[in-house]
């Protein structure tokens, strides 16, 4: 009797501590709020291959007191980690053909000089944040040889490189697709995730191909990542839950981004771009959409900027960049680069005259000195104003500290508005502004603080 008491007993025991174990697990909530240190946080995208002549992390480091000047918070590098040479793409082959997550590209420089710059960063109050790829790796990545059940395979039992839902091929033949069915291959990468943050300091992540990627193992970075400390993660997606769920900060605005080239070509209208506005708002719960006019894959693969939207290239540069979401500045643009960059060769930017930087300065200002321009949930949602012509864009943001409005002349052609917005202080020229209307000049915009 006294055997099968203490027995029951243990029983008892374990269940209340399982119980309990349980219970702190589901009161244990991490923050995944937006940090405070990116409450009005702008990013600019890093690629060091073409950002110099050289190359290097060394040169580039040259110029982060430039870029804390023009107003930079978040630099984003793309990967700069090894590239696998088997199957590569082009004489240097693809960033995103990585061959070791845990080493640098030596190309790029060594780790040594990636501690030195992630200093430097950290020293000049900016914040950094890294290209990972999570959906394939490089043909050269050890993994391949010593876990190759960490990939997918075809029925033969080959390696595969990524495929879509039809089971198609994207065309990515110099990556190998990675088989999240492996738990062991999950805990690596997770536990690869949480060395760069703990020991080289990082302040996030930008996740590429964030789509591909199954989203169980997203709430398992969750957990995991948001218990180290406040950080940043943008998801190349836009997946609902990747923000609805508290994971990512922010995901693409490829809509709206595609609606801006759309309009600028003379196919849609600012009425489609207040559409798709519209549907990322009742879409998201929470969070914000990453809002550009141009990044590395765009200007690859789709023309630069100014190829792009011509004489319209300033006025959407400043209503992305104030509209509620955050924005992004990719290499190059403040020069600004007329070019598409080669993907897969050295093809450097040639830095000269920095013509936009001073206007990128600007605009980064204004955003970071009115809390009404603050990203969500520190700032306020954009409102539309209605003007007397469909080709204007016009939107208002204001909280109880400040009010801006915007207005954009998408047009070849001077149009005259009236609003009782248009009163106010112009933040480029800082002249007070007494009328209800005005005219704008073909392309032309103002950005007016209210109150």
């Amino acid at each position: 009797m006294i055997r099968v008491l203490s027995i029951l007993s243990i029983i008892i025991l374990a269940a209340c501590q399982s119980s309990n174990e349980a219970m702190n697990t589901k009161n244990m909530q991490v923050n995944t709020s937006l940090p405070d240190w990116a409450k009005s946080a702008n990013i600019y995208e890093v690629n060091i291959r073409q950002y110099s002549e050289e190359g290097t992390i060394n040169v580039f480091a040259k110029d982060l007191p430039r870029l804390k000047e023009m107003g930079v918070d978040i630099l984003w590098f793309m990967p700069i980690y090894p590239i696998s040479t088997t199957k590569k793409k082009g004489t240097l082959g693809s960033y995103y053909s990585v061959s070791d997550f845990t080493k640098i590209n030596p190309e790029f420089g060594t780790m040594e000089d990636v501690d030195a710059m992630i200093k430097q960063i950290h020293d000049l109050d900016m914040k950094v944040i890294l290209d990972w790829v999570p959906n394939h790796t490089g043909w050269d990545h050890h993994w391949i040889s010593d876990h190759s059940d960490w990939y997918t395979k075809n029925d033969k039992g080959e390696i595969i490189d990524p495929h879509n839902d039809q089971g198609e091929s994207h065309g990515w033949k110099d990556v190998a697709d990675l088989n999240y069915n492996s738990k062991e291959m999950r805990a690596e990468m997770l536990r690869q995730l949480e060395w760069w943050i703990t020991e080289k300091d990082i302040d996030g992540y930008r996740m590429d191909i964030a789509f591909g990627v199954p989203l169980d193992f997203w709430h398992e970075v969750r957990d995991r990542l948001y218990s180290i400390k406040p950080i940043f993660m943008l998801a190349e997606s836009e997946v609902a839950e990747h923000r609805n769920d508290s994971i990512f900060h922010a995901t693409y605005g490829w809509n709206l981004f595609h609606a801006m080239n759309d309009i600028a070509k003379g196919e849609k209208t600012v009425q489609d771009f207040k559409n798709i506005h519209q549907e990322n708002r009742d879409k998201f719960n929470e969070g914000n959409t990453l809002l550009f006019t141009s990044n590395h894959d765009e200007n690859a693969w789709n023309g630069s900027a100014p190829e792009r939207l011509g004489e319209g290239l300033k006025g959407w540069a400043a209503a992305m960049a104030l509209l509620d979401g955050i924005p992004l500045i990719y290499s190059g643009m403040e020069e600004p680069m007329t070019k598409s960059l080669e993907f897969f060769e050295k093809d450097t930017i040639a830095f000269k005259a920095y013509k936009l930087s001073s206007f990128y300065k600007r605009l980064l200002d204004i955003k970071r000195s009115n809390s009404c321009l603050y990203n969500i949930p520190f700032g306020a949602a954009a409102e539309w104003i209605s003007v007397n012509d469909e080709r204007i864009l016009a939107y208002t943001r204001k909280n109880s500290d400040s009010q801006i409005s915007f207005f954009l002349n998408t047009s070849s052609e001077p149009i005259v508005i009236q609003s009782e917005l248009l009163k106010g202080t112009d933040q480029f020229s800082n002249t007070e502004l007494t009328d209800t209307s005005t005219e704008l000049l073909p392309y032309s915009y103002q950005i007016i603080k209210n109150i």
